[in-house]
């Protein structure tokens, strides 16, 4: 197994070497340890130099995660011959008390809610072969309070508008034509606009980047204006009902400006022409279609991917609307590279349910960050662990990883009770042996004792 110590050592650049050794010690100690992810559950599991208040110190040094995250995964992760993307999202950890830095009411998926919580956005590197995200940059959300009220003036008008009556059909008389690139760009935006090309800084080139991949909740046009501002193409989604017109194509008045918008979409009946795929499965039908469409609230043409799935037994239809700002991108890679857009919430998963992101109980500014950016980070330093391993045991998962280092754990304490050090191939064996004890996927033989 590679030493964490040494795989850590490419960050010398740009941490303080006591600060490295403390990372090594903390690192090991939640790889090895059971329970929940806290300062107090870590430093019972470490090893000599890592006391409580050793563990304290570390989460309150101000750590250039940005670097320590691109220096290890350009050490030990990057693959020349891979194509990247770049995926960001945001996730939610529900936090109990008043005291933690940050603590809002942000709305989780999972309660389908607003709770009291901290909320992260993280930018992850995704590879498109290896289907595998690797995150690159975390960062806390603080809403202002210029936030938060326009958010509730945006929620109170939609309970207005609902009660009113809608306003007549047509353009407001005195209404004036605006440039549609030329937006104002929400606090939010501004955020991950900040966090993009910092990456990209970061990044200098080293790896040819094209592409930011949001959910749906980024599907608009202030949004897209902030990706092209970036120097990236977006790729996103659409609600599914959303009104696209076919660009004109008839022949144009004399007078007046030309006319831009041809025949709206109807879903229920798309030009054949566009129809790229069509897959029966299991008594469904999945029509793929692919156009470039107008949208009336975006400043550009949109390369759309229509995937349509009707139920042939009840003639029930669904739909998904994807789209990208690169007019020459293939339906099947905007399709693949969405996909590839939840590799990231398998990085959340890990980070919660093994490193401690949903344990910690830090509540300062510099501890909040060290927590949720090393419960990260160790999604990344298991990689080249778990390659280790797999050498022996393929299909080996974080929890073979978890129990191989818990039985060494348990071996060096025991050795250290006995009056004389047995035979170096003799511990060998009882490592092997006692490491293997608890996990799913294990090696096919063990070394043979003396």
């Amino acid at each position: 197994m590679p030493d964490i110590l040494a795989l850590l050592q490419c960050l010398d650049p740009c941490v303080s070497a006591a600060t490295l050794r403390q990372m090594s010690i903390i690192t090991t100690a939640i790889i090895t340890m059971t329970g929940r992810v806290t300062m107090l559950g870590i430093s019972r599991w470490t090893r000599k130099g890592g006391s409580y208040r050793t563990v304290q110190r570390f989460f309150q040094t101000a750590i250039p995660w940005s670097l320590v995250f691109w220096w290890f995964f350009r050490q030990h992760l990057h693959d020349a011959d891979e194509v990247y993307i770049l995926v960001g999202d945001e996730c939610v950890v529900s936090k109990s008390g008043k005291q933690t830095h940050g603590l809002d009411r942000f709305f989780s998926s999972l309660y389908g809610k607003p709770i009291p919580s901290v909320s992260f956005f993280s930018l992850s590197l995704v590879g498109t072969q290896e289907r595998r995200a690797y995150p690159m940059l975390v960062e806390q959300v603080i809403r202002t309070e210029v936030e938060k009220a326009a958010a509730k003036t945006k929620k109170q008008r939609k309970k207005t508008q609902s009660r009113t009556k809608k306003r007549q059909r047509g353009r407001p008389s005195g209404s004036k034509n605006k440039d549609k690139t030329q937006v104002e760009l929400t606090p939010e935006l501004e955020r991950i606009k900040a966090m993009v090309l910092q990456q990209l800084t970061l990044i200098n080139g080293e790896i040819a980047l094209a592409y930011l991949v949001l959910d749906g909740h980024f599907g608009n046009n202030h949004a897209l204006q902030m990706t092209r501002q970036c120097g990236l193409h977006l790729i996103s989604k659409l609600r599914h009902d959303a009104a696209l017109y076919f660009p004109y194509a008839g022949a144009q008045n004399k007078r007046g400006a030309p006319r831009k918008y041809g025949d709206k979409i109807n879903y229920d009946h798309i030009p054949v022409q566009y129809l790229q795929e069509s897959v029966m499965e299991d008594g469904l039908r999945t029509d793929i279609y692919q156009a470039t469409l107008l949208h009336k609230e975006f400043a550009q043409p949109l390369n759309a991917v229509l995937i349509i799935k009707t139920d042939l037994k009840t003639g029930k239809r669904a739909r998904v609307v994807l789209f990208s700002t690169d007019l020459d991108l293939a339906h099947t890679q905007i399709i693949d590279y969405y996909s590839l857009r939840f590799q990231i919430e398998f990085n959340f998963r890990d980070a919660k349910q093994y490193w401690g992101l949903e344990d910690f109980m830090n509540v300062s500014e510099t501890a909040v960050t060290n927590a949720a950016n090393l419960s990260l980070f160790l999604v990344n330093l298991t990689q080249p662990l778990l390659r280790a391993l797999r050498q022996d045991a393929p299909g080996v998962g974080i929890l073979d990883l978890k129990t191989h280092y818990r039985g060494h754990k348990y071996v060096t304490e025991t050795l250290k009770l006995l009056p004389e050090m047995p035979e170096p191939i003799l511990i060998e064996y009882i490592f092997a042996t006692i490491a293997r004890v608890g996990r799913i996927h294990t090696r096919e033989s063990l070394p043979k004792a003396a």
